[in-house]
C-alpha cells in the first residue's frame, strides 16, 4: 500500500512538473474559414478556399503542421446573410474554439462579423471583403486583412484613368463595397485633373441596366474631352456586357473597371485597349510563391489560379508566419507579432500596417489585350504600382 502510494505520489509530481506550455503546444490549431459558400459569390468563395487550403500546404512544406501541432480547418458557410455568418463565427470561437477565424467573401458580411471577434476577444483575418470600413471606422484590434481594401483599388485605378481633361462618371453596387469603392475612388482622383461628374448605385441584383445606362449617357454625353465610364461590381450580374451592347461609343463614352475573376473577364474581350488596376492576374507576378501556385493549380485544376485564389493563399500564409513569429497561437501574442509583419505570397511581399492591420501590397495598372486562343481579355502589365507608389489612408479611428 505504501509503495502504490509512492507511486501515484511520484506520478503527480512528474505531471506537475511538466511545463503546461509543452501540452498545450501539442494540441491542434484549429482554423475556422467563414465564408458564403452558397450564394451569388459562391465562385469567389471556392477560389477563395481552395487558395487557402493549397497555401497552408505550401507555407507549411507539405506537413499542415506549425511547429508539430497539425492544422485543422473548420469550415462555415454566411450563405451571404449578415445574422447567420454572425452566428457561425461565434459557433467557431465559442462551440469549436477556434484559435482564429478567416473570412468572409461579402464586405456587408464581414461588417457583421468584425463585433464578434472583438467579443470573443480572438483574431478575424478578412480574406477577401474590401470596404474600407472594415479596417476603417468599424475595425477593431482583433481584425487584420489580407484582402485589398477599396482605396488600394481607387488609387491605382485614379492611376491608370486620372488625367487632365478626363471626365469620369461611375456604375456601382448599392452596398458597402460599391459605395465605400466609389468614395475611396472620389478620393483617389483629386489631385489626378480628372473630374468625377456623375455617380450611379444600382442593387445587387439587378437585371436590366438601361435606366442606369441612360442617367449616365445623359450626365456625359455633352462633355468635352475623354468621358469613362467606371464600373465597380462584383459577383454575378456585371453589367459591363448589357452596357458594351448599348453603345456607349455614340457619346464618345469608354468603359473602364478593375480587375476582376477570369469568367467575368471575358467580357473584356469586347473591350481591346481597356486600362484600368488589378488586384492579381496569374501572368504578372514574379516569384516563387507565384510560380509554384500557377503550377500546382495548372496540375490539379486544369485552370490557372484566378483572383481570389491567390488571396486565399495570402492569408493562409500569413496565418503560418504569425503563428511561427509568436510560437503561440495565444491571441495577444499573435497580434504582437503580426502587426508589421513582412510576409511572401503570390503577389510579392504583403505587411500588416501597425495602425489598422490592412495588408500592404502591390497593384497593377493593365491594358487589355485580345488573344483570340484565350476565353477571356488578357490584362497586360503598365506599371506595377508597388507599396511605396500608393499613400494609402488610415481609415480607422479606435
Amino acid at each position: 500500500m505504501h509503495r502504490q502510494f509512492a507511486l501515484v505520489a511520484a506520478l503527480a509530481a512528474g505531471f506537475a512538473a511538466a511545463p503546461l506550455g509543452a501540452a498545450a503546444f501539442a494540441q491542434d490549431i484549429k482554423i475556422a474559414h467563414v465564408y458564403g459558400k452558397t450564394g451569388a459569390l459562391e465562385a469567389y468563395a471556392k477560389q477563395s478556399h481552395t487558395g487557402f487550403m493549397m497555401g497552408l500546404e505550401y507555407a507549411t512544406d507539405g506537413t499542415m503542421e506549425i511547429d508539430g501541432r497539425k492544422i485543422v480547418v473548420i469550415e462555415k458557410d454566411t450563405q451571404l446573410k449578415p445574422d447567420i455568418a454572425r452566428a457561425a463565427l461565434a459557433e467557431a470561437y465559442g462551440d469549436d474554439e477556434v484559435d482564429l477565424a478567416v473570412g468572409p467573401v461579402s464586405s456587408g458580411v464581414a461588417l457583421a462579423m468584425l463585433p464578434v471577434a472583438e467579443e470573443y476577444g480572438k483574431l478575424l483575418i478578412v480574406e477577401p471583403a474590401v470596404a474600407d470600413s472594415i479596417t476603417g471606422e468599424n475595425w477593431n484590434r482583433y481584425i487584420f486583412r489580407t484582402g485589398r481594401n477599396s482605396s488600394q483599388d481607387a488609387i491605382a485605378n485614379a492611376v491608370a484613368l486620372g488625367k487632365e481633361g478626363v471626365t469620369i462618371a461611375t456604375l456601382a453596387q448599392d452596398y458597402a463595397f460599391g459605395r465605400d469603392g466609389v468614395a475611396a475612388f472620389r478620393e483617389a482622383l483629386a489631385g489626378t485633373g480628372a473630374k468625377l461628374a456623375f455617380e450611379e448605385y444600382a442593387p445587387t441584383d439587378t437585371q436590366d441596366f438601361t435606366a442606369s445606362a441612360q442617367r449616365i449617357f445623359d450626365a456625359l454625353k455633352d462633355v468635352e474631352g475623354r468621358k469613362f465610364l467606371f464600373v465597380i461590381w462584383a459577383g454575378g450580374n456585371n453589367p459591363i456586357g448589357k452596357i458594351k451592347a448599348m453603345e456607349p461609343e455614340r457619346f464618345g463614352i469608354e468603359i473602364a473597371t478593375g480587375g476582376n475573376i477570369l469568367a467575368a473577364m471575358k467580357a473584356y474581350k469586347a473591350l481591346p485597349g481597356m486600362e484600368g488596376a488589378t488586384y492579381y492576374y496569374h501572368d504578372i507576378p514574379k516569384n516563387p510563391a507565384n510560380d509554384w501556385l500557377v503550377s500546382e493549380h495548372e496540375k490539379r485544376h486544369g485552370s490557372p489560379p484566378d483572383f481570389f485564389t491567390a488571396g486565399g493563399m495570402s492569408a493562409a500564409i500569413a496565418v503560418v508566419e504569425g503563428i511561427r513569429k509568436a510560437g503561440s497561437t495565444d491571441t495577444e501574442e499573435l497580434i504582437t507579432a503580426m502587426e508589421g509583419m513582412s510576409f511572401e505570397t503570390p503577389k510579392g511581399t504583403m505587411t500588416f500596417r501597425a495602425e489598422d492591420h490592412q495588408a500592404l501590397q502591390s497593384m497593377y495598372h493593365f491594358k487589355i489585350r485580345v488573344d483570340p486562343d484565350v476565353e477571356w481579355g488578357i490584362p497586360e502589365l503598365v506599371r506595377e504600382l508597388k507599396i511605396e507608389d500608393m499613400a494609402i489612408p488610415v481609415r480607422n479611428t479606435r
